[in-house]
């Protein structure tokens, strides 16, 4: 009987579209369709300060990631200005990577809104992977109202460069026949590590490409920008990326977040979320065979405003129980020292350890 065929490698990253942005309009409709500025303050007051992120409108008025907060107000004076919330971003991520693990041979979470899935034996060939993909979207569409931008290609590199080819809500596969082609007119600034420097650099060396980085040897790159720096330049533009797609240390937890029928501080209506959240989350442990060392509940009030209180057990646990007896603890505690109107409540568990090495997952 002759050999099976071996199955391509098959990598999928997906970036979630102007993800906190996105995340706010969620949370708040009537702001859906208007320039929208994420912002970090500095803390001493008024406008000091640095733009986190924007939306596309925003984006279209010149507002970018690191502008002074003033002047993107002076771009985009009609614009909605909020500041990070980063306890909302991770709720929202947590419900994404939730999604995509359950599709993925191999998960690694890059960021709070941004993952790399091996389909390597999942799917038979890159036609197929295009069509999981769009199962995948639709999944996320659909549970958490976001959009997301996919790239597909024979390794990480390649994936992750076509995942922002054709943002916002982008589909974008490249097979390995098709990988020096797609590459050949790209900025040599998206090439992955390659800053505005080094671009600057291989530009005033008539590159301005990655398909012209064949101009230069691998020699020249390497006594230009090093050992390092120089060889990754010159095998990206040749779509070489050997890294293995691996779980990162502190990216594992699983959370479940609801908005109440109506806004309360009613212990009792809270803790019938809760029990719900609680059984859903546990389902999702026992599927996995993971126990769990720390339990959150989240509380999102009226004004929109993200906490959350934690607490780290003893010792690992599994049990449906413990998840929801510390989640409603946790509750009571929290509307006792904030006693505001919930919307939405949220349960997670975090610092999640494989039963049978008793090891967190990010030492494997």
């Amino acid at each position: 009987m002759p050999d099976e065929k071996p199955h391509p490698r098959i990598i999928l990253h997906i970036d979630m579209d102007y993800f906190f942005a996105q995340c706010e309009e969620r949370e708040r409709p009537e702001i859906k369709g208007k320039p929208v500025v994420i912002c970090v303050y500095s803390g001493r007051g008024g406008d000091s300060g640095a733009v986190s992120t924007s939306n596309y409108e925003a984006r279209k008025l010149g507002v970018k990631a690191g502008i002074p907060i003033y002047r993107a107000k002076k771009l985009a004076p009609d614009a909605v200005f909020l500041p990070v919330n980063m306890e909302l971003y991770r709720n929202i991520s947590d419900e994404v990577m939730e999604i995509l693990r359950g599709y993925c041979a191999r998960f690694e979470q890059e960021s709070v809104d941004e993952a790399f899935c091996e389909l390597t034996g999942k799917v038979p060939d890159f036609d197929e992977a295009r069509s999981l993909a769009v199962k995948i979207k639709e999944e996320i569409k659909q549970k958490t109202g976001l959009t997301c931008s996919v790239g597909i290609g024979p390794n990480k590199l390649i994936a992750k460069i076509a995942s922002d080819y054709q943002k916002p809500d982008g589909l974008t596969v490249v097979k390995p026949e098709e990988v020096l082609k797609f590459l050949a007119p790209l900025k040599v600034t998206d090439i992955i590590g390659v800053g505005k420097k080094i671009g600057e650099r291989l530009n005033e060396l008539g590159v301005k490409t990655i398909g012209e980085i064949s101009k230069l040897s691998r020699e020249e790159l390497i006594r230009e920008f090093g050992q390092a720096k120089g060889t990754l330049i010159k095998q990206a533009s040749q779509g070489i990326d050997d890294s293995q797609v691996e779980e990162r240390e502190g990216t594992e937890q699983i959370g479940r977040i609801t908005t109440l029928k109506e806004n309360t501080k009613e212990l009792g209506i809270i803790f019938d979320a809760i029990d719900r959240l609680s059984e859903d989350v546990h389902r999702k442990l026992e599927a996995r065979r993971l126990s769990f060392r720390s339990v959150s509940f989240i509380a999102i009030s009226t004004d929109l405003k993200t906490r959350t209180k934690s607490r780290t057990l003893a010792s690992p646990a599994k049990d449906l129980g413990t998840i929801r007896l510390t989640a409603r603890e946790l509750a009571r505690e929290f509307i006792t020292e904030h006693p505001v109107l919930l919307r939405r409540v949220g349960v997670r568990v975090a610092n999640l350890i494989g039963e049978k090495e008793q090891r967190t997952l990010g030492e494997f």
